[in-house]
Order: structure tokens, then C-alpha cells, then sequence
């Protein structure tokens, strides 16, 4: 950025200053924004327009401007659209048009008027009053639209916002996501609720916390992976349908599908299974579909997809017998596993459990072929230390994870309501993490005795917002999504 343009922009607030202006007003009202004003008056002609004379009063960002003699055409940019306004010198007379002239492509106007017709047709404001409202002392980015520094857009996501629409409309996109899977639960008398997002004892996924410390206790607190056990203390307390939508943390790395700050959905239901979640998750993203596009079919990157239900559903092993070349009796047969896990390169050890292998071997040969929306079922139970047993296959469990354009958008299962059993589950992973697994859950003696109150029979699903959105706006980057994505510090 050329310091020259700061300094001319500096020695305008100065100027403005010195001349009884505000660079940086608060008095001016606005009375209609710019969508109103394409409602109320954009079916008129210019007849009709300079008949009615109604006095309006807009304000935004200032984006364009150029000038023809004695006048000048800008556009205003406001949080609900743009359009034009008209400057003539002769009827603004000279101080308006000081105003005018000493305006930047940047600044926050606002502007007085009435409405008119271009003798092009197009509706514009014809103004009778401008003021600088904020002085724009950064000039904004030459050719933004064709700027392949994408981690510069991240970072100044302020400057991505202003110049790129598509961006703004994302978010809002992102806005009206959330708010129908709001009306959508509260619709089926699900009870929106809040959880800690500091724990003395994480869990809920398997994935390393970030560790904070609390001075005046002088203990040890982490950032909530997932807000699983704390909904499940609810369900406990007789609140049988809950949901929360919030931030969950997890200290790992970062790719186009992962930020280590994220926003989930977690959701459960008493008296339900995993396979009532399945249909429920169905009615969800189709409607959601239908709902922002109009059809459940969309595109997302160089696929096109179907959200019409039902979706597909293929278990661990079927998917290990068809893309693997496991057969589906040799599903337990852990030299076939592990002849599969070196064939696709998946590490594994020994001591590697056998469930762990068999979705070692699942994720490096199916997951990214599963780009039609697809429930994953049956399991391990090495894996899934909170689902419940498969009464007719007690190795695996009651679970499904939705797939679609070859990402998980939710995992789901029919919830482990056994507190012995859980006790027998958690042990065997603080075994798992004095053998290695940093990501294995710690134990909770507090969610036991919960349960052991007698926990209704329930199932829980947690879908991810932002993965969510990505799909729903042909968004392959998470990034895309999240307005502050984290970044390395700038150098």
C-alpha cells in the first residue's frame, strides 16, 4: 500500500477538522436502507419518482465513483445491498460539493435525497446533503476480486468482507443455517442449553485438549472437546430432549476440513435410537436444502449431489469387503486387516486394537469415495467407547456417521446408558493412553454415578456446523466458512 495515499487521506481529517467537520460523526439518521429503497421505489418511473418527492436518508460505504463535469455518480454500499447516488455540483452548491470531492472510495457516508431515474433507467438517490461520517484513512485493495492471497483474505477478513458480496452472502447463508436447525428442534420439543466450555475432565471424541490453567483454584481446566457428557447429565436430570449449538476445541491440525475452533450441534433424544436420528438427520438437510436452494439437489466442487432422502447406508464392513478387498467374514481376521492396513499404507502396530484397525483400514480405502450422502453403520466397539452394544453383535455398537462429498458432517449413536459397562469402557482407555493414544478418554467418575442415577434409553448426534455450511454453499475450505479462521502470526 503506497504511504503517499494514507498521508493525502491523513491531511483530508485534518482538513475536515479545520473546517468545523467530524471525520467521525455519530448525529447523522438513517431512515431506509438500501433494500428499502429498491421495495418501495423500484417499480416507479421517473415521472412518477420526481412527483412523489419523499426525502430519504442513507448511509454505508462509499465503493464507487466517478465524475462527468459537473457530476458526480457514486455507489453506497449498506448491509442490505448498494445503490447508486447522484451528486450535481449546481444544485448541491459549493460546499456540498467540497464534501463531495474530498469523499474516498472507503468512507462511510451518509447522504440526503430524494429519488430519481437515471436517463439510463437506473433508480438512484439524487442527493441534497453528503457528509464523511468515517474516514476510510486505508485505501481499499486494487483488483480485490482477482487476489489469489487467500491467507491475506483470512486475516483481513474486514477488507474480504467489503469488497467481496459472495463472501457476505455465505455468512448470511451461514446466519440462516443455524436458525432453521434451531426452529427445526425446538419445532419437535427439542430444549436449547448451555454447557461449560471450561471441564476439569474432557471427553465426549477422541482428540487432545487444549490445557488452561485457573489461578484462583490453582487447577488445571481444559477447553471442551465436545459437549457430550455434560448433555448426557441432563437427559439424566429428566431434560429428555436438549440441544446445544457452540464452540467445542480441539488441539490438532489444520486443514481445508479442520480448524482446532469449531461450531457443533449436539443433540439428544430419550427414548429414541440412532436408527430414529437417521431419519431425523434425512428430514433436516433435505428441508435445510429446500429451504436455502429450493431443491435438495446441489453442487459442491466438482460433484453434484442429491440431499433427497433416504440415504444411503453401508456398514464398516461391507465398506472394508468392497473397497478394501477384506472379505466380509474375514472382518475379524486381523492378518487379512493388517495385510489391507500396509497395501494402503495405514500404520498400525501389534497393540494396535482390533477396531481400531479395522477403521484404520475403513477410512484410507472408502472415505473419500462416499460423496453421495451416506450413513456409515456397525462400528467397532474399540472406537466408540459411548455408544451402546449391537444387542445381535456385541464387538460393534449402535452408530452411524453421515458422509457426504467424502467428509463426516455427523456422527450419531444409540447412547451407552450401562454405568458398569462404561466404568469397563473407560478403564480400557486409560489403558489406551498409558499405551500411547494421547487422544484416548480420560475417566469420569462423575458421569458414572450420573448414570448410575439411570439414564432414560437415548441417542445422541453431533453434526458440525461449519462442514455443514461448506456443503451448503459449495465452500471446500473451512476457512471459507469461519470469519477468523486461525492463522499463524503474520511475519
Amino acid at each position: 500500500m503506497s504511504e503517499r495515499l494514507v498521508d493525502e487521506r491523513r491531511q483530508k481529517v485534518e482538513q475536515m477538522r479545520a473546517d468545523g467537520e467530524n471525520p467521525f460523526a455519530n448525529d447523522f439518521r438513517v431512515t431506509h436502507t438500501t433494500a428499502d429503497l429498491h421495495a418501495r421505489y423500484g417499480a416507479l418511473d421517473a415521472d412518477a419518482l420526481s412527483a412523489c418527492g419523499d426525502a430519504v436518508a442513507i448511509g454505508g460505504r462509499l465503493m464507487a465513483s466517478r465524475t462527468f463535469g459537473r457530476v458526480t455518480f457514486g455507489v453506497l454500499n449498506d448491509r442490505a445491498g448498494a445503490v447508486q447516488v447522484g451528486f450535481f455540483r449546481d444544485e448541491l452548491g459549493e460546499e456540498m460539493w467540497g464534501r463531495v470531492k474530498r469523499a474516498d472510495i472507503g468512507d462511510i457516508v451518509g447522504v440526503e435525497g430524494v429519488m430519481m431515474r437515471t436517463r439510463t433507467g437506473e433508480l438512484s438517490v439524487k442527493a441534497t446533503a453528503v457528509r464523511v461520517l468515517a474516514k476510510s484513512l486505508r485505501p481499499l485493495p486494487d483488483k480485490w476480486h482477482g487476489l489469489t492471497d487467500t491467507a491475506t483474505r483470512y486475516r483481513q477478513r474486514y477488507v474480504d468482507l467489503i469488497v467481496n458480496p459472495e463472501v457476505r452472502e455465505t455468512f448470511k447463508v451461514r446466519s440462516r443455517v443455524v436458525r432453521y436447525i434451531r426452529d427445526f428442534l425446538d419445532a419437535r420439543d427439542f430444549m436449547e442449553v448451555e454447557t461449560p466450555m471450561l471441564q476439569s475432565i474432557y471427553g465426549g471424541a477422541a482428540a487432545r485438549p487444549f490445557v488452561t490453567h485457573h489461578n484462583a483454584l490453582d487447577m488445571r481446566l481444559y477447553l471442551r472437546i465436545a459437549p457430550e457428557l455434560s448433555l448426557k447429565r441432563l437427559v439424566v436430570g429428566g431434560l429428555h430432549r436438549v440441544y446445544e449449538i457452540n464452540r467445542c476445541f480441539r488441539n490438532e491440525g489444520i486443514s481445508t476440513r479442520h480448524n482446532p475452533e469449531f461450531t457443533s450441534i449436539e443433540f439428544y433424544q430419550a427414548f429414541a435410537t440412532y436408527e430414529d436420528l437417521m431419519a431425523l438427520t434425512e428430514e433436516l438437510l433435505s428441508g435445510l436444502a429446500r429451504h436455502l436452494h429450493g431443491t435438495t439437489d446441489l453442487r459442491w466442487g466438482e460433484h453434484e449431489l442429491s440431499l433427497a432422502a433416504p440415504f444411503r447406508r453401508l456398514s464398516v464392513r461391507d465398506g472394508v469387503a468392497e473397497h478394501a478387498g477384506v472379505p466380509r467374514e474375514r472382518f475379524y481376521d486381523r492378518a487379512a486387516l493388517e495385510e489391507a492396513a500396509a497395501r494402503l499404507g495405514v500404520k498400525c502396530a501389534p497393540t494396535t486394537p482390533l477396531g481400531n484397525l479395522q477403521m484404520g483400514v475403513f477410512e484410507a480405502a472408502c472415505e473419500h469415495l462416499l460423496i453421495q450422502p451416506t450413513f456409515v453403520t456397525d462400528f467397532p466397539l474399540d472406537v466408540s467407547p459411548l455408544s451402546r452394544r449391537k444387542e445381535s453383535e456385541p464387538s460393534l455398537v449402535d452408530r452411524f456417521e453421515l458422509y457426504v462429498g467424502g467428509q463426516e458432517l455427523a456422527n450419531a449413536f444409540s447412547e451407552l446408558n450401562d454405568p458398569d459397562d462404561q466404568r469397563a469402557r473407560f478403564e480400557a482407555q486409560v489403558e489406551a493412553r498409558h499405551n500411547g493414544d494421547d487422544e484416548a478418554h480420560p475417566m469420569d467418575e462423575d458421569f458414572i454415578r450420573a448414570l448410575e442415577y439411570g439414564m432414560p434409553p437415548t441417542a445422541g448426534q453431533g453434526i458440525g456446523i461449519d462442514r455443514l455450511v461448506m456443503l451448503l454453499t459449495n465452500r471446500t475450505s473451512i476457512r471459507d466458512v469461519l470469519f477468523f479462521p486461525l492463522m499463524r502470526f503474520e511475519s
